[in-house]
């Protein structure tokens, strides 16, 4: 994780002390791929502009641009049908250029009242720059300890934590060097994905590993969403559980997949939009070490 210090983010942000009011910067970061990652981002992005926020999505992964593609889709049917749905403008990063990748972040940033960044299923470090200047960064996960092992490690006869990994100390070492550097809190979200087909013991040892690691680094739990055919269904019209008026019919799993997004957009906790508070208004990869 880049670690920024005073001096740094005062370059940052063009050594201005009195930080302008930016857009609340909401990245998804996971260094695993598989969990659903962009799938939740790109539900969280339509559901604040469903709720008349201005959104921007930042694809951070080049190579399978899922967000992006995501978002293509969507403009094509909007186009297709002759229908305004909500929209987020969108870029994709070329995966190598710290200009576009600031340039990019300036523009999707200007007039905006959230910024959604999705990153790559690997180390990335345009991923960890992002990370290090969100307000809130959500870290989806299944119950598994497969995907547990990311964020801690656990005894393998009592399932009791024994030590965060390597990955969470970087979060927590970023936490607090942005704390310094302008007093922002980075509300630090572990996304439980993919709850529904978990076997019940399994589901108990993951979630009281959970709350151990959580008391001792700091992040909070929430519900994501579930195992679903239908997500993957809405893909190529670019579609999501808010635009229930382009399906038709809507069957049980259609409404069950609808309250599993109400949930976790209620247990998020983002602020109202026009209501962001203070953030970096850009970045400059400059100022930041390595």
């Amino acid at each position: 994780m880049e670690r920024t210090t005073n001096d740094q983010h005062q370059r940052a942000t063009g050594g201005n002390p009195a930080l302008t009011a930016g857009p609340h910067i909401i990245v998804f970061a996971n260094e695993k791929g598989g969990t659903g990652k962009s799938t939740t981002a790109v539900h969280v992005a339509i559901a604040l502009a469903a709720k008349g926020a201005r959104v921007a999505c930042f694809d951070l992964d080049h190579r399978q641009r899922t967000v992006g593609r995501y978002l293509d889709n969507r403009a094509e049917t909007m186009r297709r049908r002759g229908v305004e749905l909500p929209m987020p403008r969108h870029a994709t990063h070329d995966g190598t250029s710290e200009a576009f990748f600031e340039d990019n972040w300036h523009q999707l940033a200007e007039g905006s009242d959230f910024l959604v960044i999705d990153t790559p299923g690997r180390d990335d470090h345009f991923a960890r720059t992002a990370a290090t200047l969100s307000n809130t960064l959500v870290t989806p996960m299944n119950d598994s300890f497969v995907d547990f092992d990311l964020i801690g490690q656990v005894d393998p006869d009592t399932y009791n934590v024994t030590r965060p990994s390597f990955y969470s100390e970087l979060i927590w070492d970023a936490r607090k060097q942005r704390a310094r550097a302008d007093g922002t809190t980075i509300d630090w979200v572990v996304l439980r994905n993919r709850l529904q087909h978990i076997e019940a013991r399994n589901m108990r040892r993951v979630s009281d590993a959970l709350a151990q690691l959580s008391k001792r680094v700091g992040f909070r739990i929430i519900p994501g969403l579930g195992e679903r055919v239908i997500y993957r269904e809405l893909f190529p019209q670019g579609l999501t559980m808010i635009d229930s008026r382009e399906f038709g019919a809507m069957g049980l799993a259609h409404v069950a997949a609808r309250q599993e997004l109400r949930e976790m957009m209620a247990a998020l906790q983002l602020p109202e939009a026009g209501a962001a508070e203070p953030a970096l208004p850009g970045v400059d990869l400059g100022g930041v070490a390595a």
